[in-house]
């Protein structure tokens, strides 16, 4: 009871005497500390929308205006031709103000409007040098004159020390593709996924389409492109996400790994404390705009940084027709998971942020708990991993008012959810490289009620100090939380650190409260709704065949030496391995952002072509080495040209998605869109870029390798292929498949693409390269499980 009179600031009693008034000047201070905090957050956030506003210009350019118009004046001279004059006369006529001093303020009043024109002018010109993507296809390292002189013009109307939304106001619009264009383009990518019959109906009804329906479509879209920021992205959300009625778990959310090699200390604790520590750092960053806004590696051209919004205090909310998403400018805690308790943990004490060592104090707390949890608490978390509708419509009836509302509330205003496993993960034990599968597999689902799956992201702690994250995917993509988790994982290594008994730095204070139990009253029939979408969730979630596997005998470095772009390389290796999988090719999707763009997102780069079949069926067949060199060279330019179109707004499935939904407003049918929009994408596939590679040392430090992260399968009878290049020499692959279709199996895929990568890199390297290591793990990998 000591810590709920804490929390009260003032009691009062009314007695015959009168009313006793019993003030707690602890729990005042505590009032007043939070609310220093918060306006402080205020006066920051009001400061940065200040700089960020007058970008690229900076406010005290404004007094360097208005000196100057007066140094000129003085001199006699009048800068304004005669403008203001015009001001003057216009001035409320004050008995107060002498002429001086009306000549003054209306050159102050000039100063200021010729700075706002100096404004809008920069920010035009810097949105017209950012439309300009000439330097994207042009040969790597040759750069045309243009290009140069373009180049030195981005940096002078760029400014210094942008904040992180700096640029937000100078990106240009993404641009919406004529119908020819993208008709055409469809056309070519179907071409060699189609016999001659499947390709001339779907060229008779693309050219229907083109000539017709489209123009008026178009029209309508031409018209959203001029209003909105971004003709995509809200449709993007809404219809791909928000109104998807299957499990978001492993459907739609994907996952972060730890370090591969390396966990810093076995204490689950005190990795704890510095993980939630490290979150908060960046969340302080993150709110004084103090993260560099992301660029083009290698250039000054800017990233869409609109996506960072909403990494903390975040949650998709349920509803029967669509979901949405609600953020929330702070929050001060974080909800944990454990054991089937859910706690409320504060991390934030006397208007300061908690030490590591003070966030570890308060996790054990958690961990030493030995209350039971509350009937029909401990697998709650399930409603968020089965179907939308029956979570929705459980909240609407179980969780509208009460204790129950109160403490749905407290989680779903976090700034993000923290669970704490009894599990050991990693790749440990005598078989490593199964535990490291089924440490993917814990943290894209765990056991369907461990993690809340509509939280931003998900902390996963495991007993032996692992680490792990699972993140929802409808408000920001895959970089986004991988910018975050890697600051989280260098600031918890580098930065904060351990004391040799593996515990976190610091000193601890008497005066943390306990963390709090959440309480809920579940009646049966809301247990029975758990149930069955835990048992929904568990069937989806038994399906999941997941393979993680690293390659370290190269990477990078080798396919640059052969003179490749390393992504059209595993790409090309994907079609060979699937190839030799299926005996087939498949229609593959790759994601490209398009955060060149302001609100840009996602756009399809369709990475089968006419070009990678073309050399996968030479290469198979026998042909000689020179010419499946040739082959390949020209598959290759092929994917980074569809690469670099998908990135500059010349993709094809965000426009037919956009056309398709303006269709369906307006109430017609589109058989070719039908059938596009309907094509089942059985190759999946997506590379995590290393984003942050300045806080990595992978020279000194090569076991503090990073493993990325993966999702689930797109199509029922497919593959989902995450992969990420480290450094020069370590490429890692996530896979997954379902047991449940007989034709995919990710362990055996995995075999397959490994032998593609080393069959690659020996027909195109210009040495014959030492891959005896390689050949040697490709004989040792994991059976198949079906085989067994």
């Amino acid at each position: 009871m000591a810590e709920a009179h804490q929390a009260v600031a003032f009691q009062f009693t009314i007695t015959p005497e009168g009313i006793d008034l019993q003030l707690s000047h602890e729990a005042l201070k505590q009032v007043y500390l939070s609310g220093f905090r918060s306006w402080k957050k205020r006066v920051t956030r009001l400061k940065n929308s200040v700089i960020t506003g007058v970008y690229p210009a900076s406010p005290s350019s404004w007094l360097f205006v208005v000196i100057a118009i007066l140094a000129t004046m003085y001199t006699r001279s009048d800068p304004s031709m005669g403008l203001i004059a015009k001001i003057q006369e216009h001035l409320p006529v004050s008995d107060s103000l002498s002429i001086q001093c009306r000549t003054v303020v209306s050159a102050v009043l000039f100063s200021t409007l010729l700075w706002f024109s100096l404004i809008f002018t920069m920010r035009l010109c810097l949105k017209q040098l950012l439309s300009y993507h000439g330097w994207m296809f042009e040969q790597h390292g040759k750069v045309s004159n243009t290009t140069k002189i373009w180049a030195a013009m981005v940096r002078i109307f760029s400014g210094r020390q942008p904040l992180l939304y700096s640029y937000q106001g100078s990106l240009p619009n993404l641009p919406v593709p004529a119908v020819k264009d993208t008709v055409d383009r469809f056309l070519e990518s179907a071409r060699p996924l189609m016999s001659d019959s499947e390709y001339e109906r779907i060229t008779t009804l693309a050219k229907e389409f083109e000539s017709g329906l489209g123009n008026r479509l178009q029209w309508y879209l031409k018209l959203k492109a001029m209003w909105a920021s971004n003709y995509v992205s809200d449709w993007w959300e809404e219809y791909i996400y928000l109104r998807g009625r299957s499990p978001i778990m492993v459907n739609s959310n994907y996952y972060g790994m730890d370090f591969l090699y390396v966990t810093p200390t076995p204490i689950q604790a005190a990795r704890a404390g510095n993980t939630l520590h490290a979150c908060l750092l960046y969340r302080r960053k993150l709110n004084r705009e103090e993260i560099k806004p992301s660029r083009v590696p290698g250039l000054n051209i800017p990233l869409c940084a609109a996506q960072c919004e909403r990494i903390f205090n975040t949650t998709r909310i349920p509803g029967e027709e669509t979901d949405c998403l609600t953020h929330w400018q702070d929050s001060e805690y974080v909800a944990v998971f454990h054991r089937g308790r859910f706690f409320r943990l504060w991390l934030y004490h006397a208007g300061r942020m908690l030490s590591p060592r003070e966030i570890e104090h308060q996790v054990q707390r958690i961990l030493d708990d030995p209350s039971p949890p509350a009937p029909g608490e401990a697998k709650l978390a399930a409603l968020t991993a089965g179907d939308r509708i029956p979570w929705a419509q459980a909240r609407k009836e179980f969780f509208s008012s009460g204790v129950n509302k109160r403490s749905l509330d407290c989680i779903e205003k976090a700034a993000f959810f923290v669970a704490l496993d009894d599990d050991e993960q990693g790749m440990m034990g005598d078989d490593p490289a199964g535990n490291l599968d089924r440490y993917a597999k814990s943290l894209l689902h765990g056991k369907c009620y461990d993690r809340w799956f509509d939280k931003s992201f998900t902390v996963v702690v495991y007993k032996n100090g692992k680490n792990g994250l699972n993140a929802e995917h409808s408000w920001a993509d895959a970089p986004i939380m991988a910018h975050v988790w890697e600051y989280v994982m260098t600031t918890d290594c580098f930065q904060l650190g351990y004391n040799e008994e593996g515990h976190c730095k610091g000193d601890i204070a008497s005066s943390l409260p306990q963390p709090t139990r959440l309480t809920w009253d579940i009646p049966v029939q809301c247990q029975e709704r758990v149930e069955q979408s835990l048992a929904v969730a568990q069937a989806l979630a038994d399906d999941i065949d997941f393979h993680v596997f690293p390659i370290q005998e190269f990477g990078k470095g080798a396919i640059k030496k052969c003179k490749i772009s390393p992504d059209a390389f595993i790409q090309i290796a994907l079609q060979l391995a699937y190839y030799r999988n299926r005996g087939t090719f498949s229609l593959t999707y790759e994601a490209s952002m398009t955060r060149l763009f302001r609100e840009g997102r996602t756009e399809t780069v369709r990475s089968c072509t006419s070009e990678s079949c073309a050399f996968v069926r030479a290469l198979e067949g026998g042909e000689s080495k020179e010419v499946c060199r040739r082959l390949f060279r020209t598959a290759s330019e092929k994917h980074q040209h569809l690469y670099r179109m998908a990135m500059t707004g010349g993709g094809i499935d965000r426009h037919l998605l956009c056309l398709y939904i303006v269709s369906k407003y307006l109430g017609e049918e589109s058989p070719f869109l039908k059938e596009v929009l309907s094509e089942t994408w059985r190759l999946s596939t997506s590379q995590t870029p290393l984003q942050q590679v300045e806080l990595f040392d992978f020279v000194n430090h090569p076991d503090y390798t990073t493993c990325g992260g993966g999702f689930g399968p797109v199509a029922d009878d497919g593959y989902g292929v995450s992969y990420i290049i480290i450094g020069e020499n370590m490429i890692n692959f996530h896979i997954s498949s379902k047991h449940s279709c007989p034709q995919t199996d990710s362990h055996k895929f995995g075999v397959y693409i490994k032998k593609a990568l080393v069959d690659l890199l020996e027909l195109m390297s210009p040495e014959k390269p030492d891959l005896s290591k390689a050949e040697q793990n490709h004989s040792k990998s994991p059976q198949s499980k079906k085989d067994l």
